[in-house]
């Protein structure tokens, strides 16, 4: 098994399906209020598993033996790596502070 092939495979599809999908949410997000337009949702899904099908086929098709099974376990990896990633940054660049409860209305009136 090629393990430098299928863990650098994994990274990269890793990288780039998370790097795009944040970018396309970080710099492309709609005013306040308004709902994402629907090019950008599209594009958040499939840049990952556009990346991750990738990164499976050119692991099949450098490898001489064993070629489901390595290109299974670059798309499993690369999946489990795209998910931490994402899940990592949105947790990394949520709010600091937490807003506090607005007050209520007196009842004095």
């Amino acid at each position: 098994m090629r393990w430098k092939l299928l863990i650098a495979a994994s990274l990269l599809a890793a990288a780039a399906g998370a790097g795009v999908c944040y970018a396309v949410a970080r710099f492309l997000r709609p005013a306040a209020g308004a709902d994402p337009p629907l090019w950008a949702a599209a594009l958040c899904l499939l840049a990952p598993l556009g990346a991750i099908t990738y990164a499976a086929v050119f692991v099949y098709r450098h490898n001489a033996r064993r070629r489901a099974l390595q290109a299974a376990a670059t798309a499993l990896l690369a999946s489990l790596l795209t998910l931490t990633a994402l899940t990592l940054a949105s947790v990394l660049s949520g709010r600091t502070k937490p807003r506090p409860f607005p007050t209520p209305p007196s009842q004095n009136s």
